[in-house]
């Protein structure tokens, strides 16, 4: 799956703004910041570039930039001290969601905020309720189905279909090291039970009504990239 830069806290089907990176922490004394970075165009935090801080019109100029394992080191025009730093710590750091649609296949986070997730056996695991990034990849947190929360990794060997705008995300069972549900337990109830002691025959089940099939023909949407 390719997902460019979003937050997952966004509320609306289309934000104004998309984090770009999140200030997590302080280095030295003079303002520099560690960010996570939230994005997949390196060129967002360039010298010269500008960012907003989120819920704020407030923006900020990248000065300086260094990597610093998976994130970045940077240093703001507008920030000179550690103090000023400090108070930028869990900061969403974003810019202007841009007018052109992503290519097929790819999505930004806040799409599939939501979205529907079944296995390919058809079993409902909930819906996407957060979004984060771990080891070079994003992982779907889902909830909502009867196996309580579970992690998504967006690697084609678990996501079968990524459809979002068609509303649902498709996910191999076995890759995720989900266990077959098992068959619910038929109730017995005291009539059954006296019945077979005594050996008398049940009544004959009702026969099943025909279930109409309500499909409706869907547009192609993307799939998982390769």
């Amino acid at each position: 799956m390719a997902a460019r830069e979003e937050m997952a806290r966004a509320d609306a089907p289309r934000p104004s703004r998309l984090a770009v990176g999140q200030v997590r922490g302080v280095h030295g004394l003079r303002g520099v910041v560690r960010v996570e970075v939230l994005t997949d165009d390196p060129a967002r935090f360039e010298p010269g570039r500008q960012v907003h801080l989120e819920d704020a019109q407030e923006t900020l100029t990248v000065a300086w930039v260094q990597d610093d394992g998976p994130g970045l080191l940077v240093r703001f025009e507008e920030v000179t001290s550690r103090e000023a730093a400090d108070a930028l710590r869990e900061r969403y750091l974003e810019v202007a969601h841009p007018d052109e649609m992503l290519p097929d296949g790819e999505y930004y986070w806040h799409e599939l905020m939501d979205v529907p997730v079944l296995t390919t056996d058809g079993e409902s695991l909930g819906t996407v309720v957060d979004i984060f990034r771990a080891g070079g990849g994003e992982i779907l947190v889902v909830r909502g189905g009867r196996r309580g929360e579970i992690l998504v990794p967006t690697v084609k060997a678990v996501v079968r279909e990524l459809s979002p705008r068609s509303g649902r995300i498709v996910v191999d069972r076995e890759a995720l090291g989900l266990e077959a549900e098992p068959a619910a337990p038929r109730p017995r109830g005291r009539r059954t039970t006296r019945a077979l002691k005594r050996g008398e025959a049940l009544p004959p089940a009702e026969p099943a009504s025909a279930v109409e099939n309500d499909e409706t023909s869907g547009t192609e949407d993307e799939r998982a990239v390769s």
